[in-house]
């Protein structure tokens, strides 16, 4: 009788697993190795190789996460709409792109219900997306690559801390909540474009710009861009800006 509970509780087992691959397969592949991603419907997805977004929507329900070192959509170039529903969260050495540069950013071209945070992510290129709650940047950086900020509409708070490379600039943006800007550096602060970083110009900040401890100090730079319009107060080293 014994034998038979466990041969019936094996076989439900087994059929559970067959059913759930069947029902993940339908979604899609909540893996990415490496290749493309291609349009679709995706339960939470992690990415641990080299992907991209294929043309098309790519709707992921659930956490995207970059894991430790694994590259997705580098630069932000894919043509894809993104919409995801919970968090997307970098690990160290991750690198993630959202959005586009193009000379005209849709701010429907990536959609992120919940959080946005690099966790020593070495860098986010994030260009014309919206995100409904925080961007937060927490270390990390990489000495050939930049961080743009650029067009974004963000709901709460944008934070970027202790970040090191070759560029960063917060361009553009419209923030519900306060901007920190703190401790990042350029690799090389003395020869372009590391001379020209920390550009912070032309947001809409809805609560307080608040920036310290930043080399080089946060300025317009050569970006030609407008003062920041801030509801809340210009603290430390972007009091002029």
């Amino acid at each position: 009788m014994k034998k038979w509970r466990l041969v019936v509780g094996a076989s439900a087992f087994v059929l559970a697993l067959v059913l759930g691959t069947s029902a993940a397969a339908a979604r899609g592949p909540s893996l990415c190795a490496g290749g493309t991603i291609p349009a679709g419907s995706y339960g939470a997805m992690t990415v641990t190789g080299n992907c991209t977004f294929g043309a098309g929507t790519v709707t992921i329900n659930g956490n995207l996460t970059v894991a430790p070192g694994a590259v997705l959509n580098d630069h932000a170039l894919s043509e894809a709409t993104v919409g995801v529903t919970g968090n997307v969260i970098v690990g160290a050495g991750g690198v993630v792109g959202l959005g586009t540069y193009a000379p005209t950013p849709s701010h429907d071209s990536a959609v992120v219900g919940g959080n946005v945070i690099g966790n020593g992510a070495a860098s986010l290129y994030l260009g014309g997306i919206t995100i409904h709650g925080n961007l937060i940047v927490n270390g990390g950086g990489d000495p050939g690559r930049n961080l743009p900020i650029k067009d974004d509409t963000i709901g709460g708070n944008l934070i970027v801390q202790n970040w090191t490379g070759l560029w960063f600039g917060i361009i553009r943006d419209e923030v519900g909540g306060n901007v920190i800007v703190a401790n990042n550096a350029a690799a090389d602060p003395t020869t372009d474009p590391g001379i020209d970083s920390s550009e912070i110009v032309t947001n809409t900040i809805q609560g307080n710009l608040i920036c310290s401890g930043n080399t080089p100090a946060p300025q317009v730079g050569d970006s030609e861009g407008a003062t920041n319009t801030v509801g809340g107060h210009k603290i430390g080293q972007c009091a002029g800006l």
